[in-house]
C-alpha cells in the first residue's frame, strides 16, 4: 500500500505501508535514531511518546520483539520510518516480528523511503511537525501538533514500590524507562515510583533515602509548576537527575533550557566527565538542553560535556548531594559505560544515611 511522509517544510516523501492499517493520518514531531540495534527499547521509551521516529540504520528488525527489554508496557511512538524492514525474526528469544508488534498497536511503519535524505533534511531544517498518510496531499493545516503536556500522559498515575533492598529510592516519575528502576533494585535499593505531580509533603512521608528524578517527553519549561517541588528535594535529600529529570533540576535551581535544532538521539555520543577526566560513549534520546551560560548564581557546576556540541551532559552542586545526567546511564539500548552513575548515586545516599538535610 503506498503511503507518504509530508514534512511542514514542504517535502514529500513517498513509502510503502507494508503492515495491515486502518485509515493512517497520523501527527507527531519527526527525529531520528542512529543506533543500529535498540528499537524495541526505542519504541517503548516514553521519551519518545508522540514522535515519528526514522532509523538511520537501513536494515531494521531482524532480530524481532522479546519480552525481556521492553522499556515500557506498550510503544510510545506515533509512527516509525525505515529503509527496510525484516518481515521475519531471526532470535531464539523473539515473540513477535517488528511487523507483527506495530501492527498489534496499530503503528504505522513506513518503508522503502530514502532515510538518509530525511536524516539530511532533518539536519537543515530542525526537527519538525509531520505528518504520515495514505494521502498524497494534505492541507498546511495539518501540522498542528497537540499541546497537551506529554509527561501527564506516561507518568504512573499510583503509587508502586519495588525490591526489598536496604536504601529507599523514590523514583519520581517523568516517563521512566524500566532499565532504570532495575538497575536501583540491583543495586539493593527499594524503589517506590510516585506520580511525577506528588507533592513534597507526600514524598517526605515516604520517608525516602533518596530522589531519583526520571526520563521523560516533552519541553522541561511545561513542567513550570512543580519546579518547587523538585527543589524542595534537592535540598532535602541525596538527588540524580535523568535526561527530562536533568533539565528540570536545573531549571528549578534557576538555570534555564533551550531546544537544539535535531536533539540528540542514539547509542554512540561521546561525553566528557571532568570529575574523572575520561571520555565515555553514551546512549541519548533529548530534544532540549540546559544552558551553560544561566548557570551562574545557580551553584550548579557542569561535570560532563557532550564532545559534538560541547553542550551540557550533566550537573553537580557547590551545596546540595545532587547529580545529573543528559545521558542514559542505564543504557538500553546503547553502551554502559555511564553505569557508574547509579553506583556513585547509592554511595552518597549511603554517605547520606538517612538524613534529611535543612537548606531550604
Amino acid at each position: 500500500m503506498e503511503g507518504y511522509l509530508h514534512l511542514s517544510n514542504g517535502i514529500t516523501y513517498k513509502g510503502e505501508f507494508p503492515t495491515k492499517l486502518k485509515e493512517v493520518n497520523i501527527i507527531g514531531e519527526i527525529v531520528f535514531f542512529t543506533g543500529m540495534t535498540g528499537y524495541q527499547e526505542v519504541l517503548t521509551d516514553p521519551s519518545y511518546k508522540d514522535q515519528i521516529i526514522v532509523f538511520t540504520y537501513p536494515l531494521i528488525g531482524n532480530y524481532g520483539i522479546n519480552k525481556e527489554d521492553f522499556e515500557s508496557k506498550k510503544p510510545h511512538v506515533a509512527g516509525v520510518i525505515v529503509y527496510e524492514a525484516n518481515k521475519e525474526a531471526y532470535h531464539y528469544q523473539a515473540e513477535y516480528s517488528l511487523f507483527e508488534y506495530l501492527e498489534k498497536w496499530n503503528i504505522p511503519l513506513l518503508t522503502h523511503v530514502d532515510t538518509r535524505d530525511i536524516v539530511k533534511n532533518i539536519r537543515v531544517s530542525g526537527s519538525m511537525p509531520a505528518v504520515l498518510s495514505m494521502n498524497k496531499e494534505i492541507s498546511s493545516d495539518s501540522f498542528v501538533l497537540n499541546q497537551d503536556v506529554k509527561v501527564a500522559k506516561v507518568s504512573e498515575m499510583n503509587f508502586h514500590s519495588y525490591g526489598e533492598g536496604k536504601y529507599h529510592i523514590v523514583l519520581v516519575d517523568f516517563g521512566k524507562k524500566e532499565s532504570m528502576l532495575t538497575a536501583l533494585v540491583e543495586r539493593g535499593c527499594k524503589v517506590t515510583v510516585v506520580p511525577f505531580n506528588t507533592s513534597y509533603s507526600n514524598i517526605k512521608t515516604l520517608q525516602p533515602d533518596g530522589i531519583l528524578l526520571s526520563n521523560g517527553p516533552g519541553d522541561p519549561k511545561e513542567l513550570v509548576s512543580i519546579l518547587p517541588t523538585i527543589k524542595a528535594l534537592i535540598q532535602s535529600y541525596p538527588t540524580l537527575g535523568i535526561c527530562l529529570g536533568h533539565q528540570l533540576a536545573a531549571l528549578s535551581l534557576g538555570a534555564h533550557t533551550t531546544k537544539l535544532s535535531f536533539g540528540h538521539r542514539g547509542a554512540n555520543h561521546p561525553v566528557m566527565d571532568k570529575t574523572n577526566n575520561k571520555l565515555i560513549m553514551s546512549s541519548q534520546n533529548h530534544s532540549y538542553v540546559v544552558t551553560e551560560d544561566s548557570l551562574h548564581n545557580t551553584g550548579c557546576l557542569v561535570r560532563f560535556y557532550n564532545l559534538h556540541d560541547q553542550s551540557v551532559e550533566g550537573l553537580s552542586h557547590s551545596i546540595y548531594p545532587l547529580q545529573t545526567v543528559q545521558f542514559h546511564p542505564e543504557a538500553n539500548p546503547g553502551p554502559a559505560e555511564g553505569c557508574y552513575i547509579f553506583d556513585e548515586f547509592v554511595e552518597n545516599v549511603k554517605a547520606n544515611n538517612g538524613r534529611v538535610f535543612a537548606y531550604a
